[in-house]
């Protein structure tokens, strides 16, 4: 198995982003359907997250394995891996990406009931900096920072 890389997201991964999106999110939650939800993430990727945020996306073997999402604010607004890595180092290494991208400071939105997003963003650095409503879903989420 080749070693994971890091490169700037390019045009040409928008379909495996997108499906490495919805296979993610599925997974974590297997109670809705995210299926329904492409058309929304599409345009939501296409017209607020490309032209607004960098990102960066890891391969292996020649596959996209998993992508984050920052912008000029450092807000961190997407980290997405696919299943069959979760527990590599890839997660990992997409945040340092965002920090050394915001060196400043990263923030970011978690849905309160995902316990393993939580312990994963404290384990790199990140408080809780409050609650809060997920402003897309309405679901309650936890304000999270990280600060050099």
């Amino acid at each position: 198995m080749s070693a994971l890389t890091l490169r700037p997201y390019c045009t040409e991964d928008e379909a495996a982003a997108i499906e490495l999106w919805h296979r993610s999110w599925q997974q974590a939650y297997p109670q809705i359907d995210f299926a329904a939800r492409l058309a929304w993430w599409r345009e939501r990727w296409c017209k607020d997250l490309v032209p607004k945020a960098s990102i960066v996306v890891a391969e292996q073997n020649g596959a996209l394995t998993g992508f984050v999402t920052i912008d000029g604010d450092g807000y961190l607004d997407q980290l997405v891996v696919d299943p069959a890595h979760w527990g590599s180092d890839a997660a990992r290494l997409l945040v340092d990406e965002a920090k050394r991208l915001s060196p400043s400071g990263v923030t970011l939105l978690v849905n309160k009931d995902n316990a393993r997003a939580i312990r994963f963003y404290e384990r790199n650095g990140f408080a809780n900096a409050g609650d809060d409503v997920n402003p897309t879903s309405g679901r309650p989420v936890l304000k999270m920072e990280w600060r050099a």
